[in-house]
Formats: structure tokens, sequence, C-alpha cells
């Protein structure tokens, strides 16, 4: 779940020390540096620390995408660094994005305001979608939280949902495979849990 490799990634992008992180984790120094070198493990308590100094469980919010509302193109003006971040209770992979949803036609799985993060890049050719739900981005630039069904030609798809008609014969320009979704309320007590202030030790 925590790997050297997100360590040595939490380091760069943040621009944090060794030594902070070690401060962090209420251990002596040269302790990430034998962690980082293969010589200690991490130990489950100090995996909060880890993943909150270096922030590697937050997740760019790189938009909106419509269940049932349509998110058209220019709808928004989203800045090459998200909307903002998203804080989740466990570590996650540099290669996913965040949407927050739009919309009601995937209820009772989804509703709005839930967050669902995706991989950014898509992995797999489009014929291993179909019959799975995914956040997909048409060729005319509108984003989706739809399953994705074969369409007529091997070029085109159907996006159902649960509480909608079909979207038929469109091309995909993008599948955003899902890894992780999270309910509103949940996000809402993750909130209101971060923003407590923290009881000082004695």
């Amino acid at each position: 779940m925590l790997d050297v490799a997100m360590i040595e990634r939490g380091l760069e992008k943040t621009g944090k020390s060794k030594g902070g992180l070690a401060a962090a984790m209420g251990v002596r120094p040269g302790a990430v540096s034998e962690i980082l070198g293969g010589e200690r493990l991490v130990k489950a308590s100090e995996i909060i620390p880890i993943m909150e100094y270096l922030e590697l469980n937050l997740a760019p919010i790189m938009g909106r995408v419509g269940a049932g509302a349509v998110i058209e193109p220019d709808y928004e003006q989203v800045p090459p660094e998200g909307l903002g971040d998203i804080a989740l209770p466990f570590p996650i992979m540099e290669e996913t994005v965040a949407f927050e949803i739009v919309g009601d036609s995937m209820l009772p799985k989804y509703e709005s305001g839930d967050v669902i993060v995706v991989y950014k890049d898509q992995r797999h050719p489009l014929s291993s979608f179909y019959g799975e739900e995914a956040v997909v981005r048409l060729k005319t630039g509108e984003r989706y939280l739809k399953t994705i069904e074969r369409g007529k030609t091997p070029s085109v798809v159907n996006l159902t949902s649960f509480n909608a008609k079909p979207i038929v014969g469109v091309k995909l320009d993008w599948v955003g495979e899902i890894c992780l979704s999270m309910p509103k309320g949940q996000l809402e007590r993750l909130r209101a849990k971060s923003a407590r202030p923290r009881k000082k030790g004695k």
C-alpha cells in the first residue's frame, strides 16, 4: 500500500526533506534513509504520518462528470492543476485523478456530489470496457459517468445508465477506468475530521 517509490515521489513532489519526514514520523533522522535503502520496513503506525506529511493521499479534482447532467467542453474553465484536491484516508497512485459527479442518472449507486477517482491514462482497449462503468469523454468533448456497451460498429459505443435514456452510437476520446468512489457523506465526514483542531499533547 505504501512503498519506497511512493515515499521518494512524495519527497520530490513536495520538496520536503528526509529530516522533516523523520520528525513527522517521530523517528531518528537516519530511519528514513534506512527505509529508502531497503534496510528497514515502514511500521503500521508510521503510514499515516508519512502519507499526510508527503501528501500522498491527495487526488486532484480535475472537473465534473455528468451522470445525467451534461458537462459541456466549455462548461467549466478548469486550471491545469485542477479545482483542488480531495484528501483520501489512504495513499494513492500518482496516475489517478478525481471528478465530482453531477446529476442523478446513476442512482442508487452514485449520487450527485460523490467523487470518483479514475486512472489518468486509458490503460486498456475500448472493447475491454464493454459492460463496465467508467468515466468517458466523447470525441465532441462531453464527459459522462456511464456504462459502456458495444455499438453497431467497433468505432462507436452506446452509453447506458440506471435512470436515463441511453446515448447511442457515439465515439469516445478517452475512457477513465474507475479506481474507487467516495460517497458525498463520507467525504463530508473526512473534511469535518480534517478541519477539527488537533489536541495538544501533554
